[in-house]
């Protein structure tokens, strides 16, 4: 069997393959975007759901695999600092995600012009 690599110059093999590298971290980072959008949507469901208890309400909170009473206004500041620390990653993963496919849609581009170009012109070997 031949290798489908025989004809392609190495430039264009090595940025395939920085291609290939970065679509696979672009996957990885879009997946871990997507597990703290739904840990995000969650919280923000269980601070509204504590938001609606009364005052006087038997609130817990989860401390590993147990639970312990504690204060409403204590769960909701401990809830509320959570939103925010998940937003700053969401944020965060969402301009690397950006960044990501910026930079893979740059070489895509360069891959197709030095294909386009290598098919027109001859390649001295």
């Amino acid at each position: 069997m031949a290798n489908p690599q025989a004809g392609i110059p190495p430039q264009i093999q090595q940025q395939l393959a920085m291609f290939q590298q970065i679509q696979q971290q672009l996957q990885q980072v879009s997946s871990q975007k997507m597990q703290y959008e739904m840990t995000l949507r969650e919280t923000k469901r269980a601070l509204e759901e504590l938001g609606a208890a009364a005052e006087d309400a038997v609130v817990f909170s989860s401390a590993g695999s147990i639970l312990i009473q504690k204060n409403k206004d204590a769960v909701a500041s401990e809830l509320q600092e959570k939103i925010d620390s998940l937003e700053l990653r969401v944020g965060s993963l969402e301009k690397q995600e950006k960044t990501m496919a910026a930079k893979a849609g740059q070489l895509q581009k360069q891959i197709q012009d030095a294909v386009a170009g290598a098919g027109s012109v001859p390649t001295a070997e």
